[in-house]
């Protein structure tokens, strides 16, 4: 009796590793598959900051990323589609750090200081600046690319902030409601250091987060040593 339950357990251990053979090997070839699309989207970005969008070939990402031209197309089916995936994965996260129920809940002048830093440390500390650069140059002549960077990007941290910030006018916090009708205010500075650098970096390089430092205290009033607004203090309300 003892024999024949032992052999059973055998038998399940074996049926079970059966099983798993496949799931393993299907988790190796997801893991391969998207590692693959990570390598080609890497590759599109040097070749896209490099030769511009129209300029770009299929042919020199696939060399860059050392794959066949045909395996790019199990990923994605034209140019287009590879650069709107690029802008996708590059700057998807940044808007959903935005674009979260947590912000929604914080005095306007600290969503700025969030919104600044991530555009510091995220975009111009990365390769991701690239991307907003080609959207930049590149938009006017390829329309379709800007409309989609538009609903992607801009309309959903635009979408995000407008609330946000109305109810902060409903609330005293803003002075008026300039922001709530234009939360591009916000991100001004960063677009034009993008463009600045982008064109006179090696004669006068801007300093971004002293630029939108700069552009905080306009918003909201100098910091005073305790970290907190200025603006109403009796300095600056004479």
């Amino acid at each position: 009796m003892a024999r024949k339950q032992g052999a059973r357990r055998v038998q399940q251990k074996g049926r079970r590793s059966r099983a798993a053979v496949p799931a393993l090997a299907g988790n190796a070839r997801m893991a391969r598959q998207a590692e693959r699309r990570g390598a080609i989207l890497a590759a599109a970005l040097e070749e896209f900051a490099a030769s511009g969008f129209a300029a770009t070939r299929l042919d020199d990402v696939a060399r860059r990323a050392g794959v066949a031209k045909g395996t790019i197309y199990l990923y994605f089916n034209d140019k287009e589609h590879l650069f709107q995936e690029l802008v996708r994965a590059e700057l998807s996260p940044i808007v959903g750090a935005v674009a979260t129920p947590q912000m929604a809940q914080l005095p306007p002048q600290a969503i700025a200081e969030i919104i600044a830093d991530i555009f510091v440390r995220e975009i111009f500390g990365t390769r991701r600046k690239d991307v907003i650069r080609l959207v930049i140059t590149e938009g006017a002549r390829f329309p379709k690319l800007a409309e989609f960077y538009y609903h992607e990007v801009i309309e959903r941290v635009m979408t995000a902030l407008r609330p946000i910030l109305t109810r902060a006018v409903e609330r005293g916090e803003l002075p008026n409601d300039a922001l709530a009708r234009f939360p591009q205010l916000l991100v001004a500075p960063a677009l034009v250091a993008l463009v600045w650098n982008s064109m006179f970096d090696r004669f006068a390089p801007l300093d971004v987060r002293d630029l939108m430092r700069a552009h905080l205290d306009l918003l909201f009033g100098e910091r005073t040593s305790s970290g907190k607004s200025a603006r109403n203090s009796p300095r600056n309300s004479l």
